[in-house]
C-alpha cells in the first residue's frame, strides 16, 4: 500500500515584499514578520524576478508602479516561468481602479489589496494566499509519491516481460510492449516448453492503468505456469487446453465479482516441422504472411475470451509455417492508435509484415516507427504490443 504523505507542518512561510518605497517595503515586511512569517525584500520587479530564481517562495506582495519593470509586467513574467507559475501573488497597489483590478486578475493574480491597506484585511489576504500554497504543496507531495509509486510498478510490470526471447536455430523473434499509461494490461511471452517446443502469447486484459497492470500479472504468471507444467508425452494442444481452462476458471471463479478478463493468442511452435497449435481466445486475428508476399492468412478466434465463465473453453487449430513465413501477433492498441488520419488500421499493419526486413525484431522495430509516426502529437489511448515470428528461409542463419 502506498503511504500517504503527512500534510505539511505548519512551518514560517517565506513571502517577497516587492515595492520600489523603502517605508512600505518596511511596513509590509514588519506586518509579515508579526504574523510569524518570513519576509524579503524587493525595490523592483527585476529584483524581484532575480530573487524567485534564486530561492523558494511561498508567496509574493507586488506593488504595481514601480521603476524599471512594473507590476504588471512582473506578474507576467511571474506566471510564464514554470517554477513560479502556480505561485501565489496578492497585488498591493495605490491604483484602485476597477481596470487595473480586473487586469491584474486576468494576468493571474489571486487576489489585490488597495493602499493604504486595513492590518485586518492584509493578515486575512495572506492568510487565505498562503493556505492556498499549503494546499497546492501538499498535492504536489501526493503526486510524487504517486509518481513514485507507478514508477516502482512500470518496474515490475517490465520484469513479467521476458529479458531475453528464446533463441532457436531457423527462427527469429521479435517483441515489443509500451503501456499508454505507467503500466498497463498488455504483455507477451515465449518460452521454452520440456521436450524443446516454443510456446509464446501475447495478451490484451480489459481496462488500463493499475488495475489492468495487477490482472496482467495474475494472467502471465498463471498461463506461464500452467504451461510449464508440460511432460515430453502430453500433446501440445491438450497443453494449450488444459493450460487456458486452468487459468479461464481460476479467473472466473476466484475473481469473477471483479468482471475482468482477457483476450490472447496463445500458440505452441514445433520448431522442427514447424507445425503450430494455437488458439484465439477472443483475440485480435494474427497475420501469417507467405514467403511469396501474396495475401496473409488471419487466425481468427477460437473460443471466448479467458475469465469470462468458469467452464467455457477454446478450440485448438494448427497450421504449418513453412521456411519464409512470418507470424505477427498483436494488441488492438496498434490498429485503433489515433493519428490525424484516424486509425492506424489493419491494412497498414499487414502492409508492414509484407515489407522486407532482416528480422522478426526488425518487422517489429519497422511498426513501431511507422506508429510512432501516424500518432504523432497525439495521446496514446492504449497499450501497444506485438510479437513476431519468422520463419528464416534456407541459408540464413537465426538470432
Amino acid at each position: 500500500m502506498m503511504p500517504t504523505p503527512m500534510a505539511p507542518a505548519e512551518r514560517p512561510m517565506r513571502i517577497l515584499v516587492v515595492d520600489d518605497l523603502e517605508i512600505n517595503r518596511d511596513l509590509l515586511s514588519r506586518r509579515v514578520q508579526r504574523l510569524g512569517h518570513e519576509a524579503g525584500l524587493a525595490v523592483n520587479g527585476r529584483d524581484a524576478l532575480e530573487k524567485l530564481r534564486e530561492q523558494a517562495w511561498d508567496l509574493v506582495l507586488l506593488d504595481i508602479t514601480m521603476p524599471e519593470m512594473d507590476g504588471y509586467e512582473t506578474l507576467r513574467h511571474i506566471r510564464a516561468a514554470p517554477a513560479s507559475a502556480q505561485l501565489p501573488v496578492v497585488m498591493v497597489s495605490a491604483i484602485d481602479e476597477s481596470d487595473s483590478v480586473v487586469r491584474c486578475l486576468e494576468l493571474g493574480a489571486d487576489d489585490y489589496l488597495p493602499k493604504p491597506f486595513n492590518p485586518v484585511v492584509l493578515q486575512a489576504r495572506i492568510e487565505s494566499s498562503l493556505a492556498k500554497k499549503r494546499l497546492q504543496d501538499h498535492k504536489s507531495q501526493l503526486l510524487q509519491a504517486l509518481s513514485r509509486e507507478l514508477q516502482i510498478g512500470q518496474r515490475i510490470q517490465q520484469g513479467f516481460l521476458p529479458a531475453a526471447l528464446p533463441s532457436l536455430a531457423g527462427w527469429s523473434l521479435g517483441a515489443c510492449c509500451t503501456p499508454a499509461r505507467q503500466v498497463g494490461g498488455d504483455f507477451y511471452d515465449a518460452y521454452a516448453l520440456p521436450g524443446g517446443a516454443l510456446a509464446f502469447v501475447v495478451a490484451d486484459v480489459c481496462d488500463k492503468g493499475v488495475g489492468a497492470a495487477l490482472y496482467m500479472a495474475l494472467f502471465r504468471t498463471l498461463l506461464r505456469a500452467m504451461a510449464s507444467q508440460a511432460t515430453p508425452d502430453e500433446a501440445l494442444p491438450a497443453t494449450l487446453v488444459r493450460s487456458v481452462a486452468f487459468v479461464n476458471d481460476y479467473i472466473a471463479t476466484v475473481h469473477g465479482h471483479e468482471n475482468m478478463f482477457a483476450t490472447l493468442f496463445f500458440a505452441i511452435l514445433a520448431p522442427g516441422s514447424g507445425r503450430m497449435h494455437y488458439l484465439n481466445a477472443g483475440h485480435e486475428a494474427p497475420f501469417v504472411q507467405a514467403a511469396d508476399g501474396g495475401g496473409a492468412l488471419r487466425l481468427g478466434i477460437t473460443g471466448p475470451a479467458v475469465g469470462l465463465l468458469p467452464g467455457k473453453r477454446c478450440a485448438v487449430q494448427t497450421l504449418t509455417l513453412p521456411p519464409g513465413a512470418r507470424l505477427l501477433l498483436y494488441t488492438d492498441g496498434v490498429t485503433e492508435a489515433q493519428g490525424a488520419s484516424g486509425p492506424y488500421g489493419e491494412e497498414a499493419l499487414g502492409q508492414a509484415l509484407a515489407r522486407p526486413a532482416a528480422s522478426a525484431q526488425a518487422v517489429v522495430d519497422a511498426v513501431c516507427t511507422q506508429l510512432a509516426v501516424h500518432v504523432g502529437v497525439f495521446e496514446p489511448h492504449d497499450d501497444v504490443t506485438l510479437l513476431c515470428l519468422v520463419h528464416e528461409p534456407p541459408g540464413v542463419a537465426g538470432p
